[in-house]
């Protein structure tokens, strides 16, 4: 696990070294055990490392025989040892034991098709000296991060976005459409930055930049296809061989791993399987909701590994918020960042590499969200035109859960689910925004993700979108960056496109039932588990805000923030002061709306004040 960043620009060679010095500088959390650099008349690249396969080998940027092929990568290739038999019997030869130089030879023998011989987590770019070509791509579920930038004729590219500003050319102007596009989907949805002229790669995307020009191409795509030739019990067994597979695989390192561990089936499920001797937890001291630690303390005995857990107090979670939106780059007002921000520092103080359960939801069908289609069925009875008027009225009131099923009820699934997160409507958030911005409504925006599942039910639509959405945009950011701010990898194994193609072919009536969520993923779990953990309720990661915004303290901090110049010059202030006493009050849970504004208020302040 490492980072990277650089550029494509022609200036003299000892410009380059010195602007590319301070640009890698910028991201020395990612990689603190080395640093080393590239430099032509043609590109600079910059990479810090975190050594966990072949820790003494694999210094990077790597080259390959002739010097021809320049690579740098961030990440880990699972299989690499056997892909590094089949090259050397092919005739290649290798200069490290390192998962890297496989990409290398990969490249020279499969061009575009190495994406077919990889199992792993990646972002990496290769300059082709002979092409005079910059080759670039991101991993199958876009776990590692890849942004890149347009400057005029400079061309950027690296891990972090705080790594692209530190080029004097960079010009930093926000990106007006992306803040309205959160304020909907609480993260910056697409290939859009918060920054003009900065995007990300998608994940499953590879690029060549040639001549100025950048041609992409999507090389794969997660798939849903049932397959109803096998019982329930053939869907659990493959699942658990598979899943055992992938650990195994995403165990390989040379130095000691670790697992996150809450009350939750997923990350019980890996750490009872995975046979390793550390757990970390964290919690919050706001009753038995908001603290895991219980649950994850007594399944630790149970399976004999030891668990180190941490109370998150109030204070240290409002005061690590602006450290937290500066490692994010862009704003996410995911409040479960933070609690993640303080198990991946508690575990960097013993491991360098930890197994966490990100993936199981978006692939098995795990979140809460997933049973509506198949639940309420009477109420599906009712005519939808009636139930639009229904849903219309309700949508006048102030927000409630049972309203917001109402609301949700008169629409068309394509209309409301837009992913797991749904802060401001298009018409809230105009409202609020005093910018005019060409951001189109979040339903236009995912159509295209809608398009490709047309024929397919209701549940398995939701997974895709939240697969190609919300958990690249929001899940696995925050599992990068909070990770890699305590220069910690982060492995997770239920995204390994082996897994997918399990889980993708188990019909959907075994994936999302009456019984539950995840119904397969759970019998496999309750073989290694109590059923106490494998048939948990799923809860997310709950962290008290909705209580702390009706305490004085903190609802002074926002009300101030609120009414700050920043946000005068962005929102109708009004409306959000309206938002806020209203929570306080207890006449409506605005908690999450508040802490979108709020979140980008804290970024914005780090990034442009």
């Amino acid at each position: 696990m490492c980072g990277f960043t650089g550029f494509a620009d022609r200036m003299d060679r000892a410009d380059k070294e010195k602007i590319l010095r301070n640009m890698t500088d910028a991201i020395e959390h990612r990689g603190p055990d080395d640093v080393a650099y590239y430099t032509d008349e043609k590109v600079a690249m910059g990479f810090r490392r975190l050594s966990i396969i072949a820790p003494d080998c694999g210094r990077q940027p790597l080259t390959n025989e002739d010097g021809s092929l320049v690579l740098m990568f961030n990440g880990e290739i699972y299989n690499y040892r056997e892909l590094r038999r089949e090259l050397i019997g092919k005739g290649h030869k290798f200069l490290t034991a390192s998962d890297s130089e496989v990409i290398l030879h990969c490249y020279e023998e499969y061009g575009e098709q190495l994406f077919e011989k990889l199992r792993g987590m990646f972002a990496f770019i290769i300059w082709d000296r002979n092409k005079d070509e910059l080759f670039g791509a991101r991993d199958f579920f876009g776990i590692k991060p890849f942004y890149y930038g347009f400057m005029g004729e400079l061309f950027l590219f690296g891990s972090e976005i705080k790594s692209l500003i530190h080029h004097p050319k960079f010009k930093k102007e926000l990106n007006y459409d992306a803040l309205e596009h959160y304020l909907s989907f609480q993260y910056s949805p697409g290939p859009e930055t918060f920054f003009k002229n900065v995007y990300k790669l998608e994940p499953a995307h590879y690029f060549r930049f040639r001549g100025g020009r950048m041609d992409k191409k999507r090389y794969w795509m997660p798939r849903f296809q049932e397959d109803k030739s096998k019982s329930l019990n053939n869907w659990v067994a493959e699942t658990e061989k598979i899943f055992d597979d992938s650990l195994g695989a995403h165990k390989v390192s040379d130095v000691e791993v670790g697992a996150f561990l809450s009350s939750g089936v997923d990350s019980s499920y890996v750490a009872a399987s995975a046979k390793l001797s550390k757990t970390y937890t964290v919690g919050f001291d706001c009753g038995e909701k908001y603290n895991e630690i219980g649950y994850a303390e007594d399944l630790s005995k149970i399976i004999g590994v030891h668990n180190r857990s941490k109370i998150i107090n109030a204070d240290e979670f409002w005061d690590i918020l602006p450290k937290i939106q500066y490692h994010m780059d862009e704003p996410l007002a995911d409040p479960a960042a933070i609690p993640l921000y303080f198990v991946c520092k508690l575990a960097a103080e013993d491991v360098k590499v930890v197994l966490s359960g990100e993936g199981a939801d978006e692939i098995f069908g795990g979140y809460n969200i997933y049973r509506e289609p198949i639940e309420y069925t009477k109420y599906n009875c009712i005519p939808f035109p009636l139930r639009r008027l229904i849903g219309n009225l309700a949508s006048l009131l102030p927000a409630r859960r049972g309203l917001n099923f109402l609301v949700r009820k008169g629409k068309r699934l394509e209309e409301w689910f837009i992913g797991n997160a749904c802060m401001f409507t298009y018409k809230e958030r105009k409202k609020l925004l005093k910018e005019r911005t060409n951001a189109i409504a979040p339903d236009e925006y995912i159509k295209g993700y809608y398009d490709m599942v047309a024929e397919k039910d209701a549940v398995t639509k939701m997974q895709f979108v939240d697969l190609n959405m919300w958990m690249t945009g929001d899940i696995l950011l925050k599992a990068d960056k909070m990770s890699m701010a305590h220069s910690l990898e982060l492995r997770v194994p239920f995204l390994d496109k082996e897994v997918m193609a399990v889980a993708g072919s188990i019909p959907t009536n075994y994936r999302v039932n009456e019984k539950g969520t995840k119904y397969v993923l759970r019998k496999a779990a309750a073989r290694k588990l109590p059923e106490k953990w494998a048939g948990k309720k799923k809860l997310g990661f709950p962290v008290p805000i909705r209580v702390w915004l009706r305490e004085d303290k903190y609802y002074q901090k926002v009300r101030n923030s609120f009414l700050s110049e920043t946000a005068e010059s962005f929102f109708d202030t009004r409306r959000l002061i309206a938002l806020l006493n209203q929570h306080k009050k207890g006449k409506a849970d605005n908690s999450r709306k508040i802490w979108t504004v709020y979140t980008f208020l804290i970024w914005y302040q780090e990034y442009f004040a």
